[in-house]
Formats: C-alpha cells, structure tokens, sequence
C-alpha cells in the first residue's frame, strides 16, 4: 500500500466522523494506476472490447498517460460489461457476471484501494466476506465457538434473494456519503454502477444492482450490508434482546445466534420489515429459526424429534458430543457441496482423460484434491473427507481406465501411480477446536 492510501486509514480510524472531501487525485494519479495494473490477474476474462493485459502492455506508459488524463478531466466513461454465466446449484442459466474491459478493471482497483481503508475502519467485527486478513475459515470458527462458549440456543437462518442484482443505486450513494464527500469519486462510482451490461447483442442499462465479477462490487456491497444489517444489529437489535445475540455475515450470507427464543423471532419479523425498507428481499424458503445450541440435542430427543442442523458456507453445523459426553459444536461438508464436488470432478476427468497425458492429468487431479482439503479438511470433518478422498479414487480409477478397451491400471499398478505423484491424505488442515479461546481479530 502506498504511503498516501495507509494515511488516509489511520486517519479515517482515528476520526470516525471525519468526511473525506479530496480523494480523487489518488485515483486519477498515474503511479496508482500503474500499481493496479500489474496487480491484475493477466488470465482474467476480457471485457467487451476483448483487450487482454498483454495487449494493453504493448503501449502501457501511453495508455496509461490517457487514461490519467480522462479521469483528471472527468471524460473517462466506463464501456459497459460483457455478461457471463458460470454454473450454480439449482439454476439451468447459471450464476449471471458482468465482466469489466481491462481498463476499467484498472480504475475499478484504484478506486478500491482508496475506499477501502476508509471503510475497512469502520466495518463491524461480525462481517467476514471479501475483506483483508479475513477468511471464511475465520467466520466458522468464530461462529463454533460462539454457539460453543456463549449462551447461545437458537439460530435464525437468512437468504437475501438476488442481493447483488438488486442493490439500490441511491441509497448506496447515501451510504458512500457517510465518509466520502468528493463528489468526483461518487460521479466516477455512478458511473461504473450505471454503464450497463451487455448481453445477447444488448446493452441493459444499470439502473440497480451491482454486479458479480467486478473488482469493486465486493467492496460495495459490504458498505451496503454494514449499513443495513450490521450497524441496525449492533446498535439496535442487540439492544433490544432480553438475552445475547450474535451476528455472523460473509458477503451476503448470514445468521444470527440468540439466547432467548422470543428474541430470535423477533428478529425474524424485524429483518424482513427492513430488508424491504432497502429495496432487498429475503427468500422465505431458505430463511428459517431453529434451536440449535447445548440443550438442543436433549429437547429435541424429549420430543421425540431429531435435533435440527444447518448449512453456512459450505459447512454442516450440527450438535455433537465430546468423548465424555458433554456438548460440542461439530461441522462437517454439506450434502449439497459434496456432491456438487464430486460432480464437478467427473466431469472434469471425463472431459480431459483422452487429452492430457496421465502423469499430467494426476498431477491435476491432484491440485483439485488439494483444493478441496484446504477448504474444507478441518476439525472433526475427517470422515467426510475420506468418504470425499474414496469417491473421487474410484472415479479417477474408473475413467483412466475408460480411455480405450484396453484397461489402463490395476488396482495395484494404480495405486503405484497414485503414490509416484504424492497424492495426498485426508488428514485435517484447519484446526477449528471450539473449546480453544478465540484470537483477537
């Protein structure tokens, strides 16, 4: 970070009031959009204009030059972007991007890196998703030991549908104006939010939303949740609770943790009055209450019901025991992303066993294990990702051996490839013991 962009965050710290009224020269300077170009990633997808990083390089220092000077002039105009689809659960379309041009992805970052210290110092403890130094490693095992070692006995589960597709263009505004009083950093951001997205030969104009794929869209939509979720919580929900309550957030994903029951669902009536009051919607499908917590377990067996779980970010909580028998909080891969895993794994190995060479193709297939342990190898999650580790070695077995009529392995001439290549083990990555304090974030 450069010296100028660090003290615009020690001082937005050290004056949270302070309003921000000379920003934009950071942005329009051309040593900060030298830096954010050689921060972009050179395999990212093109935008409309299909100019790549290479090409963009071969004149850099008089696009660059140009570029300074547009934004000094305000006659920079962001080129609308190009829609894109990747897979989701659930949806034959797929989750919708818009895929910026390389130049804007260039002012994108440098407007980031200007917002984001002035925000970042003002950001609730609760909010994980697309911030520095945070992970969602950090968020489970936050949201572990809290239901583990708070007074924690219900859980209010919420979904806002199509959040980034419906973000309100003037109340984001308003929020930006909190801290941001240079009215050229907000013009340069109503643009970028207004110009559009190109789809099917058509430019759609952007008149809400702000999409997935962009380099500051993550940002925004952290300044638009802090505002309506997380500052509301902290400073008016929490206060009206008989009992603790606890908010969790990665990106738009959240929930809730309650003590007393008659506060959780309140909570549930209040959040969708004030989802609405923002122009956003809660999916009333995917939000629910639960009991979940250290005596859920023997209600649950009292009523002669099952004790309830529940999914956050790809993770089953669920009520356990220790080897003694008191209560633990336990997770483990969801169902869903399981099998979303696997799928996506047979698939990849059928498509690419006829052409790449097998050393390579085992080298691969390895990366994509390692991904997978990473992510989810934490603490008392070994049994699923054995079970993960045993699927994905029988399809891997059974394809390689599809390449012809003629097998290619035996179990044993296989399981010598597999070792020639250091295929890993199933053992656990992230310790996540919810009985060990919590650091200080």
């Amino acid at each position: 970070m450069s010296t100028n962009r660090s003290r615009i965050g020690v001082k937005a710290k050290a004056q949270p009031d302070l309003v921000f009224t000379s920003l934009y020269h950071h942005i329009a300077d051309i040593d900060s959009l030298r830096e954010s170009y050689h921060a972009i990633d050179a395999d990212k997808a093109s935008g409309i204009d299909h100019v790549t990083k290479s090409m963009y390089a071969e004149d850099l220092e008089a696009n660059l030059q140009d570029l300074s000077a547009r934004l000094r002039r305000m006659g920079y105009r962001p080129q609308p972007k190009r829609r894109s689809y990747i897979p989701k659960p659930g949806s034959e379309q797929g989750r919708p991007l818009g895929i910026s041009s390389f130049e804007d992805k260039i002012v994108e970052l440098a407007t980031k890196r200007v917002l984001e210290p002035i925000f970042e110092s003002m950001f609730e403890d609760c909010s994980y998703g697309y911030r520095p130094r945070r992970s969602p490693h950090d968020c489970l095992d936050a949201l572990g030991k809290t239901i583990q070692q708070k007074r924690v006995n219900h859980i209010v589960e919420a979904d806002i549908r199509g959040f980034f597709d419906r973000v309100n263009h003037a109340w984001l505004l308003k929020f930006l104006q909190q801290r941001i009083g240079d009215q050229r950093v907000l013009r340069l951001i109503t643009r970028m939010l207004k110009a559009g997205i190109l789809e099917d030969g058509l430019v759609h104009p952007g008149e809400v939303g702000t999409p997935q794929g962009s380099i500051l869209s993550p940002l925004l939509s952290n300044i638009y949740l802090h505002y309506v979720l997380d500052l509301w919580f902290q400073r008016w929900v929490h206060r009206c609770c008989r009992g603790e309550a606890y908010l969790f957030r990665f990106a738009d994903d959240f929930l809730a943790c309650f003590e007393v029951r008659s506060d959780a669902e309140r909570f549930r009536t209040w959040l969708g009055e004030r989802m609405e009051k923002f122009q956003l919607e809660l999916a009333d499908e995917k939000t629910r209450y639960l009991e979940f917590g250290r005596y859920a377990r023997a209600n649950a067996y009292r009523r002669g019901a099952k004790p309830k779980e529940f999914d956050f970010l790809g993770m089953t909580f669920y009520c356990g025991k220790t080897r003694y028998g008191s209560f633990k909080v336990k997770r483990k891969t969801s169902r869903k992303k399981l099998r979303q895993s696997l799928a996506r794994f047979t698939d990849w190995i059928r498509r690419y066993r006829n052409l790449l060479r097998t050393g390579e193709l085992l080298r691969r297939a390895k990366a994509r294990v390692n991904g997978h342990f990473n992510y989810y190898a934490i603490t008392d999650n070994s049994d699923e990702c054995h079970r993960y580790m045993h699927l994905i070695t029988r399809a891997l077995f059974k394809w390689l051996n599809r390449r012809s009529q003629r097998k290619s392995y035996t179990w044993e001439g296989f399981r010598h490839a597999l070792q020639y290549v250091g295929w890993p083990t199933p053992r656990i990555r992230v310790d996540m013991n919810p009985f060990s304090p919590r650091p200080n974030v």
